[in-house]
């Protein structure tokens, strides 16, 4: 891969892995698109370093105090909501990776190396999860801020990521806040609870995947431009949905679905 197509898929990896208009789906959609070489597992790992590396800074001091509350909720016995919301992200993302690794590979075996397939699929999931965001966004009441999720919601919120595992063109953002949005979380909280839960589970796929990664310029420059894209659109989402709502995203996704649809079938 070269190093523009490394910068350009580091771009698209920090835009849309934070934003919930997957993550995935664009990552094998614009190779497929422009007739570039696929995605490599390398640059895939590349990539999502990238983008953890942003989760792990931006919300550093987040995690600092969540890591402190809950040693000492679980040792000290001394409760608090950091703690509290500590606990909750650790049970949310272990029924998280466990169906993970379950769906990813019956969708290995379902979709196998059928690219045209896979991007009959992108296109699809994108329409259907676009509508789905649109309606439940809309229609939800914002009842409950980030502090105050309950571990039934952090459970159900984590358990939908196995979803964006199984099919691509979900978006695991998507899912997540699609998910929390049904369940009454405030837009902004939805967005914050999805990227903690997002920390782990994406270190534990890097880790698992890290045999694949090599050094190289393009491979260090897509991680690069996934970082830098990343920090920026971390911050515009959180700062947007003070007052914006996840409209103009479920538009977008309807329409990227509508245009794969089309040069799949003019192909």
């Amino acid at each position: 891969m070269t190093i523009i197509h490394a910068i350009i898929l580091g771009i698209v990896q920090g835009l849309t892995e934070f934003l919930p208009i997957s993550s995935s789906g664009h990552l094998n959609v614009f190779p497929w698109i422009f007739k570039w070489e696929p995605l490599s597992e390398g640059m895939d790992v590349a990539l999502h370093i990238g983008t953890l590396l942003a989760l792990v800074i931006f919300f550093f001091k987040d995690w600092v105090n969540l890591v402190k509350a809950g040693y000492k909720q679980a040792v000290k016995k001394e409760k608090s909501t950091d703690g509290k919301l500590f606990w909750y992200l650790v049970i949310a993302t272990i029924p998280a990776g466990i169906l993970s690794l379950i769906l990813d590979k019956i969708s290995d075996m379902i979709v196998g190396d059928n690219i045209n397939f896979q991007m009959a699929i992108i296109a699809v999931t994108l329409i259907v999860m676009g509508i789905i965001l649109y309606v439940v966004d809309k229609k939800s009441k914002s009842e409950t801020k980030y502090e105050n999720i309950s571990l039934k919601q952090s459970v159900l919120i984590g358990a939908s990521q196995a979803i964006a595992a199984a099919f691509p063109g979900v978006s695991r953002s998507g899912i997540t806040m699609t998910v929390a949005r049904a369940l009454k979380v405030d837009r902004q909280s939805a967005a914050k609870f999805s990227f903690m839960l997002a920390m782990p589970i994406t270190l534990a796929a890097v880790i698992f995947d890290l045999a694949h990664f090599q050094f190289s310029l393009s491979l260090i420059l897509g991680i690069l431009a996934s970082f830098l894209v990343g920090m920026f659109v971390i911050k515009f989402l959180l700062d947007y949905l003070k007052k914006g709502s996840f409209k103009v995203f479920a538009i977008y996704r309807i329409i990227f679905g509508i245009i794969i649809l089309g040069i799949y079938f003019l192909r």
